[in-house]
C-alpha cells in the first residue's frame, strides 16, 4: 500500500535537459522557483483550458509553497503532456498511466523561438545535480532585523518566504523586547520555517512506537531496537538523508540547517539522549518520524530521567504536525509521567491521535472491554467532553492474528489502518497550512506575553520597595493575569501557565524590563489583520 500520492519527476536525460532550458527561460528572477505568475505565461503555451491548468498547478504544487522547483516543474510538464495526450488529469495519474521515463515532453507552441531569441548561452548543467531543489530562501530574507529592508509582499515568492520577512520584520522585535525566547519559546531560525512536517510518537515502552515507524518506512532505521523490554532509551529523529547513518545529538543541535537548535537549552544530559538517524526513504522525503523513550511508570519515572522528559516533548510537539499516543491491550493505565507529557500537550489537541495498536492480541469480545478501559483513563487525564480519534490495529509487518479476532475483526483492522495512513498522507499536503496555523498562535502568544511583560513593569515602584513589590506580583501572578486580560480584553485561554511564568519570572528584575510600546502591538495587529491575508491571497492556485 503506497502510503503518499506525492509527484514523480522521473524521466530521462535528455528530457530533463529540455526541462532545464525552459526552466532557466521562465525562471524570471533566477532563484530556483517559478512563480505563478511565471507559470500562467509559459502553462498557456500548451492550450490547455484554465480548468485543466488550474488541476496542474494543484497537484505539482502539492505542498502549497506557492511556486514550483525544478522537480515540480518536471511533474507538471508531465502532466501538461498526458494531458494533451487525452487523459485525464488526477492525483495518481503519474504512478498509472504510462512510463515516466519515456513520456515525451509536451507541445509548447512559440516557447522554443522565445528561448532562441533570449540569452545566447543558457547555463544548462548537469541535469542529475540541478533535480536537487534550489535553496528556497533569497538571501536578503534571512539577516538581522536591524538591517533587513522593508520589502512589499509582492517582493516574496511564497508563503513560507512571506512569513520569514512577516517574522524578522514584525513578530521578532517584539520577542527580543519582553524576552518571550526566554518565557515560551527559542527565537525561529530559517530552517523552522523549512523544515519538513514531523510526527511524533509517545507512549509506554513496548506498544510498538518503533515498530509502527519501521512499517511505514518498509525497512528498519539505523540505531532502532526492537523488544519486549523498554528498549529506546533516546529520543530519535527519523528523516531522509543520502545515506544511512546516526547523526549525535550534540551535532545535530548546531546545524544550521536542522531545526533543532532549540534543543541546547536542555543540556548536554537530553544531547547526550538524542540522535538523528538519516536514510534515503521515499516516504521521508515528506516527512520527518520522532521516535521517543517509552514513558516510565512507578518508581522509574521519579529515577531514571536525567533531562525534562515532559519539557522536551512539549518542544517537539509545538514543532510537529501530528502526533500519536500510542497503546496497546496490555498498557492501558496512564502512568503520571504519561499524565504530565499528555497535559504538556495542551494547546496541540488538534493534532493528537490515539493508536490502539497490537489489538488482534485480544479476541472482539475482550477487545471491546479494552477500548471502552482505554477511553475512560483518556477521559480522566484530557478533561475534555469530546470524543478523541482512537485508530484500532496491528501495525507490523506481520499479518492480523484472524483466528484470535476473526473475519470482522479484520475487516474492522483494515478500514482503520487506511483511516491513518489516509491521515498521513494529508499531512505534506497541510504542512503549509499547518505552518501559517502556528505562527498566528506563537504571534498571539507573544503579543499577550507583551502585555504582561509591561503590566507587571508598569505595576513596578519607581523608587523605593522594588523587592518586595517583585515578590507580591509574583506571589499573586494568577491576579496580575485577569487584571491584564480585563484591561486589553483578551481570550483566558491564549494565557501562558502561571506556574512556568512565575519560576521563570523568579530570575529577572522586573523593573528591568520594557515599558508597553504601542507600535509593536500595533505591528502584530496589522500583521494578524492584513499582512497574513494578503499572502494567503497572493500565493493562492494561479488559476483559480
Amino acid at each position: 500500500m503506497e502510503i503518499l500520492s506525492a509527484p514523480i519527476s522521473s524521466c530521462s536525460k535528455e528530457h530533463q535537459k529540455i526541462y532545464q532550458e525552459w526552466f532557466s527561460y521562465t525562471d524570471s528572477d533566477n532563484d530556483g522557483r517559478i512563480t505563478g505568475n511565471d507559470a500562467t505565461k509559459l502553462f498557456a503555451m500548451s492550450k490547455l483550458s484554465r480548468p485543466e491548468l488550474k488541476q496542474v498547478w494543484a497537484i505539482a504544487d502539492l505542498k502549497r509553497q506557492g511556486f514550483l522547483g525544478f522537480r515540480e516543474f518536471i511533474t507538471a510538464m508531465q502532466l501538461i503532456a498526458l494531458a494533451q495526450a487525452g487523459h485525464e488529469i488526477t492525483q495518481d495519474m503519474l504512478t498509472t498511466a504510462v512510463d515516466l521515463e519515456h513520456l515525451e515532453p509536451p507541445v509548447m507552441e512559440g516557447l522554443d523561438t522565445l528561448i532562441a531569441k533570449s540569452k545566447p548561452s543558457l547555463k544548462i548543467s548537469d541535469p542529475d545535480i540541478n533535480l536537487t531543489p534550489q535553496p528556497q530562501t533569497p538571501s536578503f530574507l534571512w539577516s538581522a532585523s536591524k538591517s533587513v529592508k522593508k520589502m512589499p509582499l509582492s517582493s516574496v515568492t511564497s508563503i513560507v518566504d512571506g512569513l520569514k520577512r512577516l517574522y524578522i520584520e514584525k513578530l521578532q522585535p517584539l520577542e527580543v523586547t519582553y524576552r518571550f525566547n526566554d518565557f515560551a519559546s527559542p527565537l525561529l531560525t530559517s530552517s523552522d520555517f523549512d523544515a519538513k512536517p514531523m510526527v511524533m510518537l509517545l507512549g509506554q515502552y513496548s506498544t510498538g512506537k518503533t515498530t509502527f515507524i519501521k512499517h511505514l518506512l518498509r525497512s528498519s532505521y539505523p540505531g532502532a531496537h526492537i523488544g519486549p523490554e523498554p528498549t529506546t532509551d533516546r529520543f530519535v529523529v527519523v528523516m531522509s538523508g543520502p545515506d544511512e547513518r546516526s547523526i549525535p545529538g550534540n551535532t545535530i543541535a548546531v546545524q544550521a540547517d536542522m531545526p533543532f537548535s532549540g534543543l541546547t537549552t536542555f543540556g548536554t544530559a537530553f544531547l547526550s539522549k538524542f540522535q538523528c538517524s538519516q536514510m534515503p526513504n521515499s516516504l521521508l522525503e515528506h516527512i520527518t518520524f520522532v521516535d521517543t523513550p517509552g514513558v516510565l511508570s512507578g518508581e522509574k519515572q521519579r529515577t531514571q530521567r536525567s533531562y525534562d522528559f515532559t519539557g522536551i516533548t512539549s518542544w517537539f510537539a509545538s514543532k510537529c504536525d501530528l502526533i500519536l499516543l500510542l497503546f496497546d491491550p496490555y498498557k492501558l493505565d496512564i502512568s503520571d509521567e504519561f499524565k504530565r507529557v499528555i497535559g504538556s500537550l495542551r494547546g496541540h489537541d488538534d493534532k493528537i491521535r490515539v493508536v490502539l495498536n497490537k489489538a488482534d492480541q485480544v479476541d472482539t469480545q475482550q477487545l471491546m472491554r479494552v477500548y471502552g478501559a482505554l477511553m475512560w483513563s483518556l477521559g480522566k487525564v484530557l478533561n475534555t467532553p469530546e470524543v478523541m480519534r482512537v485508530y484500532i490495529g496491528s501495525f507490523n509487518d506481520k499479518p492480523v492474528n484472524e483466528a484470535a479476532v476473526g473475519p470482522i475483526g479484520k475487516e474492522l483492522f483494515e478500514k482503520e489502518q487506511d483511516d491513518l495512513l489516509a491521515d498521513l498522507k494529508d499531512i505534506p499536503k497541510k504542512a503549509c497550512d499547518r505552518r501559517i496555523n502556528e505562527f498566528v498562535k506563537r504571534a498571539r502568544a507573544a503579543k499577550i506575553h507583551a502585555y504582561i511583560i509591561s503590566h507587571l513593569k508598569k505595576e513596578m515602584p519607581a523608587m523605593m520597595g522594588k523587592a518586595k513589590t517583585q515578590q507580591r506580583l509574583i506571589d499573586n501572578l494568577e491576579d496580575e493575569f485577569g487584571k491584564v486580560q480585563r484591561e486589553f480584553h483578551l481570550p483566558a485561554g491564549d494565557f501562558p501557565n502561571v506556574d512556568h511564568f512565575k519560576e521563570v519570572l523568579s530570575g529577572y528584575s522586573i523593573d528591568k524590563f520594557e515599558k508597553l510600546k504601542p507600535k509593536m502591538i500595533q505591528a502584530i495587529d496589522d500583521m494578524l489583520g492584513y499582512d497574513i491575508p494578503e499572502l494567503l491571497k497572493n500565493f493562492r492556485n494561479p488559476y483559480e
